[in-house]
């Protein structure tokens, strides 16, 4: 089965990744951000497809997403379902 999204996000990982920023500096243009422990404690991680994973809310079990970079690692974008 072929993954129509693959292009725009390979495209979106590049871009995501290609910028040098501090965790201040995301925060100022994605709002909250989580590193990998702060995300595992907040969140259940269900499934990813770069630059976005499906999560679960663990206080509330609300389903949604999240975008993240890969390194650093941050996760940033919450948005529920």
């Amino acid at each position: 089965m072929a993954d129509q999204t693959e292009a725009i996000r390979k495209s979106m990982v590049t871009e995501l990744n290609s910028e040098d920023n501090t965790k201040a500096e995301l925060e100022a243009k994605h709002g909250k951000i989580w590193t990998t422990s702060e995300m595992q404690e907040e969140f259940d991680a269900l499934g990813f497809m770069a630059p976005f994973i499906i999560v679960r809310k663990r206080d509330t079990g609300e389903r949604g997403s999240l975008m993240f970079t890969h390194s650093p690692r941050y996760y940033f974008s919450w948005k529920p379902e």
